[in-house]
């Protein structure tokens, strides 16, 4: 019933009809004729403690119950079974009621009256309100609470295999798969399977609140984990997590977990597994039984059904399978490589120290920095000997590093001069292999780049001129040696600059010498 009472309040505080309909829940024309009825009539808050909303409906509106009462019911039984049928909503009953009162010239009840009168009656006589078991609608999700043991061969220990269970709620149709655990890996390929297995793919998938589903379900806010978010964008469909402890949103996952207990683990009991695949073996011949078992109350199974009356409602499937990926961050270390937990892969460099996601699928590693996709690789499924690199990833003293070689170090060394010509030959003929001597033709260039190439060829000169074997540290300690000469060579000069002035005494000089002829 209408809150006149409050209406007529608010009004009286100065509230706009817009304001009042919003805050009471109606609509501004009856909030409109319930203030111009009372102005008619000469009512105005405050009322009597006793006045009712019925009592001002009464004398504001006094022909609303007698044309109420001429209004035809609707037949709320029919209501009920029509609303299991594919596509019929309240909406097109309610059309079809009004024609039926046109017809028989009777006035219908508006459409939210019908609506709510409907919902009214299946709240009383606790029918269930199956405006929410529409075709193609919603999978509801789960893992079943049983399990199924299989046994190492070897040693003859159990460890228990896990039944994931899809459900369609129109058709009841199932989709049951066993899993080694339950992470999130499992749970996203089985969706994947379940997808597959219906041929379709529904409007809406309805999971509980576990983690490998969603992050946080609270009255407020939702979050979904990252990678479940990504399936469900890949097939079209969007994730409406049933809420938490109301196992009824989900009621029909629920009963057909019971199903999968009785039907499927109970009838797998004298039956000894060794592997997981045997296990989903014996379960697809037992979905199948059940699929196909006759309902008890009411014509054909769950297959027939799902696909009379709802496969042609559902999605089509993309085209190609969503690839179960896994999140995580890590913050790039110096070396700029990261994980998969069984190899290292290169980063860009200049990412060393920034925190970045990293998503793993079964055949690809990538790598994200503020929403952006900065590098991928092909993962590695066996264990490689070094890091997977790439040259676009590195510093450029590394890249540098990467395309040394001899006759690019022999070509610095002509440039620079001959004496350095004979230090690389040296290095460079050393060891066993010339690779080993790179790290000293590196350094020595680095010299060239402090020092200068008439310093560093006048000490590899020096050098060779007393030793047959220079080293790099060597040549270091000459340059030194002759940085230093040069400075103090420098001071000398300078003193000797100052000296042609003569030797200046101050007048504190002058005053000391005073004070002591005074004594």
């Amino acid at each position: 019933m209408v809150d006149y009472k409050e209406i007529l309040r608010l009004y009286d505080l100065g509230f706009s009809q817009r304001q009042i309909a919003s805050s009471i829940g109606s609509s501004r024309t009856t909030v409109k004729e319930t203030i111009v009825a009372a102005q008619t009539a000469g009512l105005h808050w405050p009322f009597d403690e006793k006045t009712t909303n019925q009592d001002l409906e009464n004398l504001l509106f006094p022909n609303l119950y007698q044309r109420t009462k001429s209004r035809k019911e609707p037949d709320y039984t029919y209501i009920h079974k029509e609303l299991a049928k594919p596509g019929v909503t309240l909406t097109l009953l309610w059309s079809e009621y009004c024609q039926e009162c046109r017809i028989s010239n009777e006035i219908p009840f508006m459409h939210t009256q019908f609506n709510e009168k409907y919902r009214r009656w299946a709240q009383i006589t606790k029918a269930t309100m199956r405006i929410s078991h529409k075709p193609g609608e919603a999978m509801q999700v789960d893992w079943a609470g049983n399990t199924i043991p299989v046994y190492d061969s070897v040693t003859g220990e159990s460890s228990p295999a896990y039944l994931f269970v899809g459900v369609l709620p129109c058709s009841c149709f199932v989709y049951v798969e066993a899993c080694s655990d339950m992470r999130s890996e499992n749970w996203l390929a089985c969706h994947v399977h379940a997808f597959n297995y219906f041929q379709g793919v529904p409007r809406l998938l309805i999971p509980d609140n576990l983690k490998t589903g969603v992050s946080k379900n609270t009255r407020y806010e939702t979050i979904l984990n990252r990678s479940y978010q990504e399936l469900a964008e890949h097939y079209d469909t969007a994730i409406v997590p049933a809420r938490v402890k109301h196992p009824q949103d989900k009621s029909l996952a629920e009963g057909s977990v019971k199903n999968i207990s009785i039907w499927i683990i109970a009838a797998l009991r004298n039956q000894k597994f060794f592997s997981i695949e045997d296990v989903n073996q014996s379960v697809r011949v037992k979905l199948e039984e059940l699929n196909n078992r006759p309902f008890k109350k009411r014509e054909g199974s769950r297959h027939s059904a799902y696909l009379n009356e709802e496969k042609e409602f559902m999605k089509p499937l993309p085209l190609s399978d969503y690839e179960p990926s896994v999140w995580s961050t890590a913050k790039i270390g110096r070396d700029y490589l990261i994980t998969d937990g069984l190899n290292k892969y290169s980063v860009p460099f200049d990412l060393i120290g920034e925190q970045v996601d990293i998503r793993l699928t079964p055949n690809i590693i990538e790598v994200f920095h503020k929403g952006s996709r900065i590098t991928s690789h092909l993962r590695f499924r066996t264990a490689q000997r070094s890091p997977i690199i790439r040259q676009e990833h590195m510093t450029p003293e590394h890249r540098q590093y990467l395309n040394y070689n001899s006759e690019s170090f022999k070509e610095w060394a002509f440039s620079v001069g001959p004496q350095t010509e004979a230090v690389i030959n040296a290095f460079l003929s050393s060891g066993k292999e010339p690779e080993q001597a790179y790290k000293a033709c590196a350094s020595l260039m680095r010299l060239e780049k402090k020092y200068g190439s008439r310093k560093l060829e006048a000490a590899s000169g020096q050098l060779l001129s007393f030793s047959d074997s220079p080293s790099v540290r060597n040549i270091s300690a000459i340059l030194k040696s002759s940085l230093s000469q040069n400075a103090r060579d420098k001071d000398v000069s300078s003193r000797i600059e100052d000296s042609r002035f003569g030797i200046t005494r101050g007048a504190a000089y002058y005053s000391r010498k005073k004070s002591s002829n005074d004594d």
